[in-house]
């Protein structure tokens, strides 16, 4: 039996749409025309959907605790599907249980259910079923998911403050040159002599977006899109670009901690499952979502294979050359790597806080600031002609 999705409608004609399950699509057809049900599409549920991390989160814990509960994972998932505060994953999981039924692993049905599923994740449950701890492992890979989700939030928020800044910054440098500045020079005309120049340089730039934002609008969108295909992941230039974001003044002791807070902790929940170091510096690596330390992280994983001790190879990786590997050097030679990189994962992410706050405090004043310095020569660019008119009147 494979499980379908329909859409359709009622007896009464009223919309619908769910899952069935049947041997093929005629079979599934019949069974919904045999309830009342005319279908109008019917899809497998092996198609690959995207899932936010927050819905993946939710679905390893629920599962999670139905395994602690002693229920099958058959049974699980066939619960799961009822639930409806688990509605927005139902088709991810009818095609895992589909998965399952057909012999294959709970890894790879989840990896084959949703294009969502990264390496990380599947390589937890993997070693969560290899070692008969499920359950703990679906656990940790939800806790994960949800601190990832909690500090993409944190990022976005800090965000939001200044890009409405810098928005509204824009908006009225166009409005200003662009039209307050010009009608004002056209009033004062050449009753207030020659022009400081000031305002001849403001004016200069507002005729200039007057009548040349066509060309800067088409130039903007060129250089998104240029941008965008030279910085694509795995290009020469997205490694050169990431690599100098490193070394960028302030920015980059930011970007450092949070790729050495991604590591350790992705490094941490993998070395604790029973994942092997080599494998796990390799996904902890891609977890941190640096392109310079994915490929470096690599090629260290390949020298620990070759018998270089972890904390070595980490050590040959510039961006988490600081503090992690005095870390992972206690944490080998006492046994205990994985306590030890949870440690440091939390160190890390104590200082990324603080560095996020202290460029606040920073950036939203400089910002504040800057438009209204901006603001101040625009508006003495149009008070200095009336000023100077108003001296020539009075004599």
């Amino acid at each position: 039996m494979k499980t379908f999705e329909y859409k359709g409608y009622d007896a009464a004609g009223k919309a619908v749409k769910g899952l069935t399950e049947g041997t093929s699509v005629k079979h599934a057809r019949e069974q919904l025309a045999a309830s009342g049900i005319l279908a109008e599409r019917i899809t497998p549920t092996g198609r690959r959907v995207r899932l936010p991390p927050q819905e993946r989160a939710v679905l390893y814990r629920e599962l999670s605790s139905l395994l602690r509960a002693g229920v099958p994972l058959l049974g699980a998932l066939d619960i799961m599907l009822q639930s409806p505060e688990l509605s927005g994953v139902r088709v991810v999981l009818a095609a895992t249980r589909d998965g399952i039924r057909e012999g294959r692993a709970l890894a790879q049905s989840l990896t084959d259910a949703s294009a969502s599923v990264g390496a990380f994740e599947t390589a937890v449950v993997e070693a969560g079923e290899a070692s008969g701890g499920l359950p703990d492992m679906l656990e940790r890979c939800a806790a994960f998911l949800e601190e990832q989700d909690r500090v993409r939030e944190r990022v976005q928020g800090a965000l939001i403050y200044p890009a409405i800044v810098f928005t509204v910054g824009i908006v009225v440098a166009v409005l200003m040159l662009g039209l307050l500045l010009p009608r004002a020079a056209a009033v004062l005309g050449d009753r207030a002599g020659e022009l400081p120049g000031l305002t001849r340089f403001m004016l200069s730039i507002g005729h200039g977006i007057e009548h040349g934002w066509p060309v800067l609008l088409v130039a903007a969108i060129a250089m998104v899109v240029l941008g965008r295909r030279l910085l694509r992941r795995g290009s020469l230039w997205r490694l050169r670009f990431d690599r100098a974001l490193f070394r960028a003044p302030g920015f980059g002791r930011g970007y450092r901690l949070l790729a050495n807070m991604r590591f350790a902790r992705t490094m941490a929940i993998l070395v604790g499952g029973g994942v092997s170091p080599i494998q796990g510096m390799v996904l902890a690596g891609r977890a941190t979502g640096s392109v310079a330390v994915e490929r470096d992280a690599a090629a260290g994983a390949d020298k620990v294979e070759h018998g270089t001790s972890l904390s070595e190879a980490v050590q040959a990786i510039v961006p988490l050359s600081g503090t992690l590997p005095g870390w992972i050097r206690v944490g080998e030679a006492s046994g205990e790597l994985d306590r030890l990189l949870d440690s440091a994962a939390r160190r890390f992410e104590e200082a990324w806080d603080r560095f996020l706050r202290r460029w606040l405090v920073i950036v939203e004043p400089a910002l504040i600031v800057l438009i209204g310095g901006f603001v101040l020569l625009v508006t003495l660019s149009v008070l200095l002609p009336i000023l100077n008119l108003s001296q020539t009147l009075g004599k």
